[in-house]
């Protein structure tokens, strides 16, 4: 249960363990939004206020370097705030994000035309699945589809690991790390991985009510090394939300 980063002299360390299924001394990426998220929860939650949304930009592979999170206020209105959170090592900026924070009331009647409907995928009994390979995923996972099966893939992820060492792991920043497995989900083939994101974003109608989340594929587009996928996020209770991802070709990466 070490923390993925702990605090010293203004910055987060990383511990070895924070390392990403690419290369041995990178950073992951999922890391990078969990900051950000963290880092504007600790300074911009009021009560009433809902994260609505995230974006999570990754343009910069980084090694296992202490990071710092800066963040700034882009607005504050009566029913809105903005804010923004730069990721930086001393090498320079590696990640950028930005959050919307909406005020929650009360929910308009009538009915919809449309809404998300529950999947079928009870919450996991038995243990997640083991680790194999060069790289352990720092999380625990089941597999509801079998890994490069033909359709959408579902994936149960609950974390194993706090983020920073002596801080809560809260249910925002559980979404915002989870969002991230959107890209292998969405984006895999029958023979592996051959995409890697460099941005996701992650909207919420409402927060996971516990440390389980669910990930569903429902959506892929690909063309000249470029694809974008999409997924619907669930808790136990039913659907909680959506991610959206842009990645690029890159060597596969061999399936869980």
């Amino acid at each position: 249960m070490t923390a993925f980063f702990t605090r010293k002299q203004g910055e987060l360390v990383p511990a070895p363990h924070a390392r990403g299924p690419w290369s041995p001394d990178m950073l992951h990426g999922r890391l990078l939004g969990g900051l950000a998220a963290h880092a504007i929860e600790r300074r911009y939650a009021q009560p009433g206020l809902h994260f609505a949304r995230l974006t999570v930009d990754l343009f910069r592979n980084s090694p296992l370097l202490p990071v710092t999170v800066e963040t700034s206020l882009v607005r504050s209105g009566r029913r809105i705030l903005v804010a923004d959170a730069v990721i930086s090592t001393d090498q320079g900026v590696i990640g950028r994000a930005g959050a919307v924070l909406l005020r929650q009331g009360e929910q308009p009647g009538g009915e919809q035309t449309f809404v998300t409907p529950a999947w079928d995928a009870p919450p996991p009994e038995g243990p997640p699945v083991a680790g194999h390979g060069s790289w352990t995923p720092p999380f625990d996972w089941w597999q509801v589809t079998g890994w490069g099966e033909r359709g959408a893939g579902r994936v149960w992820l609950r974390e194993a690991h706090p983020l920073v060492e002596g801080e809560p792991l809260t249910p925002f920043v559980r979404a915002a790390l989870a969002a991230d497995f959107a890209s292998p989900l969405s984006n895999s083939g029958v023979d592996g991985l051959r995409f890697i994101n460099a941005d996701y974003t992650l909207t919420l109608a409402r927060l996971p009510q516990a440390e389980l989340i669910g990930v569903e594929t429902t959506g892929h587009l690909s063309a000249e090394g470029v694809a974008t996928g999409q997924v619907t996020m669930h808790d136990a209770a039913g659907p909680i939300g959506f991610c959206v991802v842009t990645a690029v070709a890159n060597p596969v990466l061999a399936g869980g």
